[in-house]
């Protein structure tokens, strides 16, 4: 009986816990220690979604502790941008969402596209060398809270 109890009680707070990321969607990033990033993968550096494109961590002195040096590639306007923290500093990754549209129409160099999971309607701009057709589901990625069909990963 306790355990079909607890059982209702964690089915209960994943739900809940999904309402919340699906209200406070743009924010979602979780935190991971520093030394344990590896190159490939993202990271918030002044609060912008980095791929880390290295890693190098300096060995600590007599008395000092180690550092990390970060070097990112931002995944939408990149640049490269770098930080230096202590081996067991916390950083936020973001999470990157990979979710299904339908093309609803094509207007220039833009896509009218229609989410499949929760039904809105938005535009994003088609990237070189993509073709569209109306009609067909494709898939975006959403980080921070800006979506793009460019590939991330």
């Amino acid at each position: 009986m306790q355990e079909g109890l607890r059982l209702k009680q964690v089915i209960l707070r994943l739900h809940v816990d999904n309402f919340f990321l699906f209200i406070f969607g743009e924010n979602m990033e979780k935190t991971t220690v520093i030394k344990s990033l590896k190159k490939g993968h993202f990271v918030l550096i002044d609060n912008v979604p980095c791929r880390v494109v290295s890693i190098a961590i300096t060995k600590s002195g007599k008395h000092g502790g180690s550092k990390c040096r970060v070097e990112g590639m931002g995944l939408f306007d990149g640049r490269r941008r770098s930080i230096v923290k202590p081996s067991d500093a916390k950083v936020s990754v973001p999470v990157v969402l990979k979710k299904s549209a339908q093309v609803l129409a094509i207007v220039g160099n833009n896509a009218q596209l229609m989410d499949l999971s929760d039904y809105s309607t938005f535009e994003l701009s088609i990237p070189e060398g993509m073709k569209l057709n109306p009609g067909e589901e494709i898939n975006y990625f959403e980080v921070s809270g800006v979506r793009t069909l460019e590939s991330l990963k």
